[in-house]
């Protein structure tokens, strides 16, 4: 099976006590293009915004490295 590629963003709010948590769940999209474009649009309206990729095969576990395609604002370490 071929590699694919895994492209997401995310996003955290912080709460009343100044704690980073996910606003949503992690959203896979289809392009590393889209997962930019739509993380800038949601820049000013969250605490943080990342947009990032991996190469994956998950039929054996296999994940790569995360590639960040665009951050802004407050984001937690990413494995």
């Amino acid at each position: 099976m071929a590699t694919s590629k895994l492209v997401v963003i995310a996003a955290f709010s912080k709460t009343d006590e100044g704690e980073l948590v996910p606003a949503f769940e992690p959203r896979l999209v289809d392009t590393e293009e889209r997962a930019i474009r739509e993380a800038r649009l949601m820049a000013s309206h969250y605490a943080g915004v990342l947009a990032w990729s991996r190469d994956a095969d998950p039929a054996l576990g296999d994940y790569g490295p995360p590639s960040i395609l665009f951050q802004a604002g407050e984001i937690p370490e990413i494995e």
